[in-house]
C-alpha cells in the first residue's frame, strides 16, 4: 500500500541553502575533515554571565534547583525580556514604551512578525518587501506561512560594495507592490554589509509615507568594523522621521553577540503596543520559548552598561582581525575574484563571476566539495574539504532575470582562527579541481 501523499509544501521543499552543504557531507564516507563556514553557527564560548548560569542551574537561587521545570508566561520571563532591553540601552538607544517578547530563536520572530504584517496571497496580499541578498531564512518562512515576498537587488560591485539601488527606484515598488512591510538587516547576514543611519533615516521615510511597518533584524547589532555609531531602528524617532514611533519592530538574538546559537532564545520587540499584545497571543499556541534557556540569557539583566560595552569591543575586534585577514588572503589566492567589503556582521560572499568558467554555478561547486571534492593541503595524507552556502538561496529575482547568487557563496567566519586562514587556500584548490572536471566532462 502506498503511503499518504504529502503536502506540496513537503513535497517541493529543500534544505536551506546555509543548511544543504552540512546535510550532503554528513552523508560522506571517506576519512575527510570538513571546514565549514557555511553556517553561522558561533563556536566561541557564552558571556560569562551566561556561563555562570548555565554552570549553576541547580544552585540555590536557581529556578530549577528542585528538578521542576514549568513553562513560563507566553511573553517570557520577566528578568530574560530585562535582559533585551538592557542590551539595546547599552548601545545607546532609549527603551521607554518598547514592548518585548522572548521567542523560540530569531527565527520564531521572524515567522511571527511575517504573521502579523504581511497578508496572505489573494485580494488582500501584502507582501514582505526585503532587500537582496536577504537572508534565506525569511523567503523560507513566508512560504511557510503563504506569505510571499518582493525584493530589491543590490549589485555586488566590482569594489566588494553591494549598492542600494535610488530611494526613488525602492518607492516605485512601494507603490506598484503595496508591501505589509520592510526588512532592513543594518548589519547585514549575508553580505557584511553596512547600512548608515542616514539610509535607515530615508527607509524609515517611506514606511511612513506609504503605511506600512519597518522591521529591523538586529541580530548582529555591536558587530560593526567601520569608524562609526551603531546603528538601530530604536535610533529612528519621531524627531527626525515623522510618524515613525509606532511602526517599529526589531527581531533580537541571543545567537551571534553572546555565542549562543544553541540556546535558541530570540525577541521580537516593538512600539506598538497593539501589535505586541496580537503577537503574544499568535505565540500562545507554541506556549513559550525554552524555560531554562531563558534563564540563562537573563543573567545579562543584571550587567552594567560598561561591562557590556567592554564585551561588545571583544567581539568586534575578534572578527575585524579575521574578516580583515580573510579579505586579503582571498585576494591574494583568488586574483579577479570579487570578496564584499567586510563592514559588518560575521560574513563574506565571494563572486568569481569574473574568474568562473560559463555556465558555473555555485549550488554544484558545494555539492562538488560535499560529495567529493578534498585538498591534501599540507602533503601529510590529511585530506580536508570545504563547506559553503551558495548564494541562489538568498535572492528572490524577478522571472527572466538571471539570479545573481549563481556565481557567488556566502562564508561565515564561525570556525578557529587556524582554520579559517586555511579557507582561501583551500577553496581555491577546490576551485581549480572543480573547474577542470567540468572542462573534461564539456
Amino acid at each position: 500500500m502506498n503511503p499518504p501523499e504529502m503536502s506540496e509544501l513537503f513535497k517541493s521543499r529543500k534544505p536551506s541553502a546555509i543548511r544543504a552543504a552540512q546535510i550532503q557531507f554528513q552523508k560522506r564516507k571517506d576519512d575527510v575533515e570538513g571546514i565549514n563556514v557555511a553556517i553561522g553557527n558561533v563556536s566561541l564560548p557564552m558571556h560569562p554571565a551566561l556561563l555562570n548560569r548555565m554552570k549553576n542551574l541547580t544552585a540555590e537561587d536557581s529556578p530549577f534547583k528542585d528538578g521542576v521545570v514549568k513553562y513560563t508566561a507566553t511573553v517570557g520571563r520577566e528578568e530574560t525580556n530585562k535582559s533585551i532591553l538592557n542590551i539595546i540601552s547599552a548601545s545607546g538607544f532609549k527603551t521607554e514604551n518598547l514592548y518585548t517578547q522572548i521567542t523560540d530563536g530569531g527565527s520564531h520572530a521572524m515567522e511571527l512578525v511575517i504573521l502579523g504584517t504581511c497578508g496572505p496571497a489573494g485580494s488582500k496580499e501584502k507582501p514582505l518587501l526585503l532587500i537582496d541578498a536577504a537572508y534565506t531564512n525569511y523567503l523560507a518562512m513566508a512560504n511557510r506561512t503563504g506569505r510571499s515576498t518582493i525584493s530589491i537587488t543590490r549589485p555586488l560591485m566590482e569594489n566588494g560594495k553591494f549598492t542600494l539601488p535610488e530611494i526613488s527606484e525602492i518607492e516605485e515598488i512601494i507603490k506598484e507592490y503595496k508591501p505589509g512591510a520592510l526588512l532592513v538587516i543594518p548589519y547585514d547576514n549575508p553580505t557584511g554589509n553596512f547600512l548608515y543611519h542616514e539610509t535607515m533615516v530615508n527607509l524609515g521615510k517611506l514606511c511612513v509615507k506609504y503605511n506600512i511597518w519597518m522591521i529591523s533584524d538586529e541580530a548582529y547589532r555591536e558587530l560593526f568594523y567601520l569608524d562609526t555609531d551603531p546603528v538601530s531602528i530604536w535610533r529612528l524617532t519621531n524627531s527626525e522621521v515623522p510618524g515613525i514611533e509606532g511602526r517599529r519592530i526589531s527581531i533580537e538574538t541571543s545567537s551571534k553577540v553572546w555565542n549562543s546559537c544553541g540556546l535558541r532564545i530570540g525577541s521580537l520587540v516593538t512600539d506598538n503596543e497593539e501589535f505586541h499584545e496580537k503577537a503574544v497571543f499568535e505565540q500562545t499556541a507554541n506556549l513559550c520559548a525554552p524555560a531554562i534557556a531563558q534563564y540563562i540569557f537573563g543573567g545579562l539583566a543584571h550587567e552594567s552598561h560598561e561591562d557590556l560595552k567592554i564585551w561588545f569591543d571583544k567581539q568586534r575586534n575578534y572578527y575585524k582581525k579575521l574578516s580583515k585577514t580573510f579579505t586579503e588572503d582571498f585576494h591574494e589566492m583568488m586574483p579577479g575574484a570579487i570578496v564584499s567589503s567586510p563592514d559588518a556582521a560575521i560574513y563574506s560572499v565571494v563572486d568569481v563571476r569574473n574568474i568562473a568558467k560559463s555556465g558555473f554555478d555555485a549550488a554544484n561547486f558545494v555539492e562538488y566539495c560535499t560529495t567529493q571534492g578534498k585538498v591534501d593541503l599540507d602533503g601529510n595524507g590529511k585530506y580536508r574539504t570545504l563547506l559553503v552556502a551558495p548564494m541562489a538561496g538568498f535572492y528572490n529575482p524577478k522571472k527572466g532575470v538571471i539570479n545573481p547568487g549563481k556565481t557567488q557563496m556566502r562564508f561565515a567566519y564561525v570556525e578557529s582562527p587556524e582554520n579559517m586562514t586555511l579557507v582561501p587556500e583551500l577553496f581555491a584548490a577546490l576551485f581549480s579541481q572543480y573547474e577542470e572536471l567540468r572542462e573534461k566532462q564539456s
